[in-house]
């Protein structure tokens, strides 16, 4: 049996603006097992961020539980929530968060800077690894002006991998590209996915979250309803049919 990587356990959140209270999340449990690929939907405001947030040690909950892979984290210190990102954690975002002025290898090496017990030598393989394995070999000395959006998300995407993390975390990866880029990022997923990489994605995507294994929808700070996806479609067969365009260059 695959053992849950993530318990969130009747997690609230409340959040204070002037007087007023705002319940962003009402007492929401799931698991997310190894080796998932689960999308995270609802409307604007329905909570779902503010769970990627709790998930991510970005935040804490008002009440509640949230253990990774087995272990109580919603009780810890800032110092060691940012351990625990560091070292158990990879994030993808919509806006790509790349510096502009340092190149992909040394944007992917951000997150093994902050540990010690990795040399320079190595922090500069593990890098170069991660781009290789994206497909960005060629690209490694560019800086995020000189790459299209979906390459500057897939440096965002091997940045994600370079710590070996046990989830990866991201928040509508899709949202900034083109329908064609997108499908090419949902098949770099979904093959990370196959083998064995642990994957929450939020989205506001329908055809987007058809490509996971499971969509949870969120409303008013409640899980309405959860989906699982026993065929899920693969990204690679919906690319394969899409016009391609000869305005459109990735290389």
């Amino acid at each position: 049996m695959p053992e849950n990587i993530i318990e969130i356990i009747n997690v609230k959140k409340d959040f204070h603006v002037g007087e007023v209270a705002v319940h962003a999340l009402r007492g929401v449990s799931l698991n997310v097992e190894e080796g998932e690929f689960v999308a995270i939907m609802g409307a604007s405001g329905s909570g779902k961020s503010t769970l990627l947030n709790i998930m991510g040690c970005l935040d804490k909950p008002t009440s509640g539980e949230y253990r990774l892979s087995g272990i109580p984290v919603h009780n810890r210190s800032k110092n060691e929530l940012a351990m625990i990102r560091n070292r158990k954690l990879g994030f993808i975002f919509q806006s790509f968060n790349l510096l502009p002025r340092t190149s992909a290898l040394e944007n992917v090496e951000l997150p093994l800077i902050y540990n010690h017990e990795i040399s320079m030598k190595e922090r500069k393989e593990r890098a170069r690894y991660a781009l290789e394995s994206i497909g960005l070999a060629d690209r490694m000395l560019h800086k995020p002006s000189q790459l299209s959006g979906g390459q500057q998300q897939r440096v965002a995407i091997a940045r994600s991998l370079v710590n070996d993390p046990l989830v990866i975390l991201a928040d509508e990866p899709t949202g900034n590209l083109d329908t064609r880029t997108s499908y090419e990022i949902m098949t770099l997923l979904q093959d990370l996915n196959s083998k064995g990489k642990t994957i929450v994605l939020v989205t506001h995507e329908p055809d987007i979250a058809r490509l996971t294994s499971r969509n949870i929808i969120f409303s008013d700070g409640h899980i309405s309803k959860e989906i699982p996806v026993p065929d899920k479609l693969l990204a690679i067969s919906v690319l394969e049919s899409l016009p391609v365009n000869e305005d459109y260059n990735e290389s």
